[in-house]
């Protein structure tokens, strides 16, 4: 991963942007503590009717003009198990 940002102070906020799974292409403004960006982000989804955990882990960190932005990518060994929407079945054949 690379990380050639500059410290965050505490409170400050910084953009995330996830890849895969059910969070794919949303972003979220969040609030570093201890001086960084998280490394892992847990989050819950409803899945097929299911609450499902899921999480996903910084891949990349940079600055963009005075703001941070964080990558984060779906870690699946770590995350409940979800259905690719296309093998889930169903609908129109």
């Amino acid at each position: 991963m690379s990380n050639d940002i500059r410290a965050l102070a505490e409170g400050e906020s910084y953009l995330a942007f996830f890849q895969g799974g059910p969070f794919d292409g949303q972003t979220d403004s969040r609030v570093s503590t201890e001086g960084s960006y998280e490394k892992e982000v847990d989050v819950y989804a409803a899945v097929d009717g299911q609450e499902t955990h899921l999480v996903y882990t910084a891949f990349t960190a940079k600055e963009v003009g005075e703001a941070v932005h964080v990558t984060y990518t779906i870690d699946a060994s770590d995350s409940d198990p979800i259905e690719d929407p296309e093998d889930r079945g169903g609908g129109f054949q």
